[in-house]
């Protein structure tokens, strides 16, 4: 093993080792995600609720990360796969500066863009020897080396879970050639990208195409289906039973995409179930990390759930903070729902949907219309936006933050330079705390916004003093985010 391998592992000699292999012999799915075991026998790494035959204590060694245990040399499992695993909450990282880095990382292997590490360092702030340095200490291995397993995962789930040609796996996953993908993917599995496909009896072409997702229980469900189902816009999204549909369009390497997209939830699996348009197989990665956002499926509810005990309220274990699909919608939605209720927000985001989206087909009724794009609402006559029935004021505001991202000068994204972002959209008129703080709730996954003025957290706190909120939740931190979901469940009949 690797001294870069020792720093995220090698575990088995203490009581955190031993707490691990409590949770691999239980299978446990708490621990799903936080932690990898090696199994120097076999050379196989996995999750800790693989259902495969125990091995021996002295045979496992544990990593924080699945990229330390493919740079130890050990290969993901064919059964649990890896790859399906919930990922970390920013602030579970001991380094917030190494936790933004693997987003943008990781948002650029979902994208299928190249990486070039200077202008991650360049986005966040600081030198590129400086990243790379706080990267190695925080997870164990450099970032080219997590950049590598990520792709590498990535292009197992599509060929596990699709009929993608190679060469389209190869480039959905962010690698230049065919050779470079063939070659890497015999040099960390000793498997050829075709052997591996037959080893994991990949889907004929002619099944459906499903792709799992987990998540660590519990799980609020029904909280974020009554969220979800509350703001949902006739011919955009949709919530039936189990089942979040939705539209989506966006753009892979250069590409626009448009089509739908069905999430059911499966409790009992602690998985979610994805449907797609064979539209929008290419950007499949893009889309599975959306997902991950928009239902907050890489939380770590044990963590939360005891940092949010002080308060208020009938404790609701699992809860999460539904983010969304596409952060320029967030945003809309945001300024569209200053000092308006959430019902009334949604029918003037409707208006503007009727008026402004663009008609989609699709195989369900209820899906017929694609959310504005940025470019054109900011290309639009500000009356026309008005005759909607939105305030001058909030016409501004979204203009400004459609040519901001249009023009590409904001990224709304979860793999976003946070402080940067929430300075740029304080810059823009009409924006203000409070629509920052959602914004980077919702649309930067950020777990410890607080939108200390939002009158759900002033109503479930019983006060109006904004400064006396911001006081109390201190105690809340770095999950405040969080604490206002609880708030706003509070508040419902």
């Amino acid at each position: 093993m690797t001294a870069m391998a020792r720093r995220s592992s090698d575990f088995q000699s203490d009581a955190e080792g031993d707490r691990y292999y409590s949770a691999l012999v239980a299978h446990d799915a708490r621990f799903d995600g936080r932690v990898f075991v090696g199994v120097t026998s076999t050379g196989i790494y996995c999750r800790p609720v693989c259902r495969v035959r125990t091995p021996k204590r002295s045979n496992c060694r544990f990593f924080r990360y699945a990229a330390a245990a493919e740079q130890a040399g050990f290969r993901p499992c064919l059964r649990c796969r890896p790859e399906l695993a919930p990922g970390l909450s920013l602030v579970d990282s001991s380094q917030v500066l190494a936790g933004q880095a693997a987003r943008m990382i990781e948002q650029q292997v979902s994208d299928g863009d190249q990486l070039y590490l200077p202008n991650v360092a360049s986005r966040l702030g600081v030198t590129d020897r400086h990243l790379r340095r706080i990267f190695l200490d925080t997870h164990g291995v450099s970032p080219i080396d997590f950049l590598t397993t990520r792709r590498l995962l990535l292009a197992k789930q599509l060929l596990t879970d699709t009929q993608m040609p190679a060469t389209q796996v190869a480039l959905a996953s962010g690698f230049a050639s065919v050779r470079r993908f063939n070659a890497a993917f015999l040099a960390n599995y000793r498997l050829s990208p075709t052997a591996l496909r037959k080893a994991s009896g990949a889907k004929s072409a002619a099944e459906l195409v499903t792709v799992r997702l987990a998540y660590r229980p519990p799980y609020d469900v029904a909280g974020v289906l009554r969220f979800f189902a509350a703001r949902a816009l006739p011919g955009v999204d949709a919530v039936e039973g189990s089942t979040v549909r939705r539209t989506l369009a966006l753009t892979h390497q250069g590409r626009p995409l448009a089509g739908w997209l069905a999430a059911r939830f499966v409790p009992a699996r602690h998985e979610v179930e994805l449907h797609l348009a064979p539209v929008l197989l290419p950007a499949l990665g893009s889309v599975l990390a959306r997902l991950r956002h928009a239902l907050d499926l890489d939380a770590d509810p044990a963590l939360i759930d005891k940092a949010l005990a002080s308060l208020p309220g009938k404790a609701r274990p699992g809860i999460r903070v539904p983010g969304g699909m596409d952060g320029f919608e967030i945003a809309v939605r945001a300024i569209i729902g200053q000092q308006v209720s959430v019902a009334a927000a949604r029918t003037l985001t409707l208006r503007l949907v009727d008026h402004f989206g663009t008609r989609i087909e699709t195989p369900f009724a209820d899906l017929f219309r694609l959310f504005p794009a940025a470019a054109t609402l900011a290309q639009a006559r500000p009356d026309t936006i008005g005759k909607l029935g939105i305030v001058r004021q909030r016409v501004r505001a979204l203009q400004a933050v459609a040519g901001a991202v249009a023009e590409e000068r904001i990224q709304l994204h979860r793999g976003a330079p946070l402080v940067a972002t929430m300075e740029a959209l304080r810059a823009l008129p009409g924006i203000g705390e409070w629509t920052t703080e959602l914004i980077a709730m919702r649309a930067l996954a950020w777990p410890d916004a607080f939108p200390a003025s939002d009158i759900g957290v002033l109503n479930a706190l019983g006060t109006r003093d904004v400064r006396h909120v911001k006081a109390l939740a201190e105690n809340w931190r770095p999950w405040r985010s969080y604490a206002v979901m609880h708030l706003w469940q509070t508040l419902e009949k």
